[in-house]
């Protein structure tokens, strides 16, 4: 290797290690690009009716923060409440318990009566616990501020890019060698398209699993019914771990009916997984998203190691980006022709494929001497 070849080869690795400091916020960066783009195909729908982009933009974020509002409005007060009498009826549960272990002290051997639980002594040794988690208090609330203060940067961002998407699309496709910027606005698009395909897809599928579950847990009475249906939808977005946190108030709450009650809910809830993992889910993301179970998975191992609980909620998205990066530069464009006679790049036409019916344009390639006119590669913004 010649000098240049080392500098280049530093340069890389340098680049990967300061991109790795930074993943948290490179993270909350994709995140409001996922916002941004689904709020961006609202806006695009709105115009349709003959309104113009600003106020398609405004109605869009206003739809959004509504939608915001509205699930808090109806999720938080009945969980309050529900958990409030929770708080009282457990301790008293435990006290029932408690007597009725005492009733059975009078009806069996003395010999056994060392090997009956006493709940004061559990509850007296779990008082360290309890002490622990109150100190920890202050930590936990530092962790909420940090969390708000994270969501406050993901809007701000989304704001910004939804206010002008093709300029910060434009810096980006300047990053790349002048050669290459009308096939990474190839590969953009196709990220765009699997973006909303994937928005699509979790839309239906956590409408199916909340309805589903309003319609389950009022059948079988359950309080709080239109709060829980809607927390499944939601967690719906976070495959795998979603469902079973989704499950743990539900059951909570129907424990304050009557104790078989948890046992129901908990059939209910593994029927509507089962018909979401093995038949909805299946369905409707192979005709948006072509993933393979095992990829998903993987995933969502990878991305909940290195980020944490925000890339185990964005490791879909994350895993459909990656996807198309890996296919589109690291196997067609190197690992496909490593060894092959160079292509002459003038020849080379970058065509939109025929399912971007939003797109009708068609870009050349310029030759590698002559300057590429980035606003001449991009689509026109609607």
């Amino acid at each position: 290797m010649n000098l240049g070849q080392w500098i280049g080869l530093i340069a890389i690795v340098l680049s990967l290690y300061i991109l790795w400091q930074i993943r948290q916020v490179l993270l909350l960066i994709f995140a409001a690009v996922v916002l941004a783009s689904t709020l961006n195909r609202l806006a695009k729908r709105i115009q349709r009716y003959g309104l113009k982009r600003g106020l398609a933009v405004v109605i869009s974020v206003a739809i959004f923060f509504a939608g915001i509002v509205g699930f808090f409005w109806l999720i938080v007060p009945p969980f309050v409440q529900q958990f409030q009498e929770l708080t009282y009826r457990v301790p008293q549960g435990f006290d029932r318990l408690n007597a009725w272990i005492q009733q059975l002290e009078t009806l069996i051997p003395d010999q056994l009566i060392p090997y009956i639980p006493n709940l004061n002594n559990l509850i007296a040794q779990a008082q360290p616990f309890l002490n622990q988690i109150l100190g920890n208090s202050f930590a936990f609330v530092s962790g909420s501020l940090e969390v708000l203060l994270k969501i406050l940067l993901v809007l701000v961002l989304t704001g910004m890019f939804l206010a002008d998407p093709q300029a910060y699309r434009r810096l980006f496709i300047r990053l790349f060698p002048s050669f290459y910027r009308s096939r990474i606005n190839g590969i953009l698009d196709q990220c765009e398209l699997s973006l909303k395909g994937w928005i699509a897809g979790a839309f239906i599928a956590m409408s199916v699993v909340g309805i589903s579950s309003i319609i389950g847990l009022s059948l079988l009475g359950v309080k709080a019914a239109l709060a829980l249906g809607i927390l499944a939808g939601f967690l719906n977005l976070v495959p795998n771990l979603g469902p079973t946190l989704s499950v743990i108030p539900a059951m909570a709450i129907a424990l304050l009916d009557n104790p078989w009650k948890p046992l129901l809910v908990l059939i209910l809830y593994l029927v509507i997984q089962q018909i979401d993992a093995n038949l909805v889910t299946p369905t409707v993301m192979a005709h948006r998203v072509s993933l393979l179970p095992a990829v998903t998975l993987v995933s969502q191992l990878f991305f909940v190691t290195f980020f944490g609980f925000l890339g185990l909620f964005l490791a879909l998205p994350l895993t459909v980006v990656v996807k198309i990066w890996l296919q589109e530069v690291l196997i067609k464009d190197v690992l496909d022709e490593w060894g092959h006679s160079p292509h002459n790049e003038t020849e080379l036409v970058i065509i939109s494929p025929s399912s971007m019916s939003d797109i009708d344009w068609q870009t050349e390639i310029p030759d590698e001497d002559q300057e590429t006119k980035i606003d001449d590669v991009l689509p026109r913004q609607e």
